[in-house]
């Protein structure tokens, strides 16, 4: 890509900031409330899905088909409670959205997460306002893995996908992007996941290689 790309669009939850160990939290609880020891192998299924997906999941994990909406229902009231422990900003996160806002790339957020989960979470983290589009996977016709997040984020940024970046900690999360026809960038948030149908993969934020990637100078 020749120049800066047009939009940068970061996910939320465990790329943006630390709200996978919320999330971690509130699946322990409920896996217990029915009978089941969440671990791992729980976690790297999960990580990225969303709607149906992660509600199929979690009934077939817990033995209880046809049960997902009231599952996902309970899960929600526990994360929304875990969450006002803290959502702190991955290490780089802020720096990077100010430094792509001070020099005019519109900055996007994309996430599976309920609207109402993620406008939290930023409050939270202090990150509120820090981006000129926020969107959720509810309020497009189909969440991640299908492209329709990101591709709706650049259209309201006013940028061409195939010149614009995503970053993204899940395997679900980087399906979307790559589908949406921009550059991906995976920074993985939890051990064993599979992140290499991204372009580049950096181990954090503030790797040169995350740098390079949207066009900022690397730091001295």
């Amino acid at each position: 890509m020749a120049g800066p790309p047009d939009c940068v669009v970061f996910d939320c939850d465990g790329l943006l900031l630390d709200t996978e160990s919320a999330w971690t939290r509130a699946e322990v609880v409920l896996y217990r409330r029915h009978g089941a020891e969440f671990g791992l192998a729980h976690k790297q299924e999960l990580i990225g899905t969303a709607g149906p997906i992660s509600q199929a999941i979690v009934e077939r994990h817990l033995g209880l088909p046809g049960r997902g909406e009231q599952l996902a229902a309970e899960l929600f009231e526990l994360v929304m409670t875990e969450l006002e422990r803290g959502a702190p900003p991955q290490p780089g996160a802020v720096e990077l959205v100010a430094e792509l806002r001070a020099r005019g790339t519109p900055v996007g957020l994309a996430s599976n997460s309920p609207r109402e989960f993620v406008e939290r979470a930023l409050a939270v983290s202090g990150m509120a306002g820090a981006f000129d589009s926020v969107l959720t996977g509810g309020e497009v016709a189909s969440p991640k893995p299908a492209p329709d997040v990101y591709l709706e984020s650049c259209a309201r940024l006013g940028a061409d996908p195939g010149r614009s970046v995503a970053l993204e900690d899940s395997p679900t999360g980087v399906a979307s992007a790559v589908a949406a026809g921009m550059l991906v960038i995976g920074v993985p948030s939890l051990e064993g996941v599979d992140l290499s149908d991204a372009p580049i993969v950096a181990p954090s934020l503030r790797d040169a290689a995350v740098r390079r990637a949207v066009g900022l100078a690397l730091a001295a």
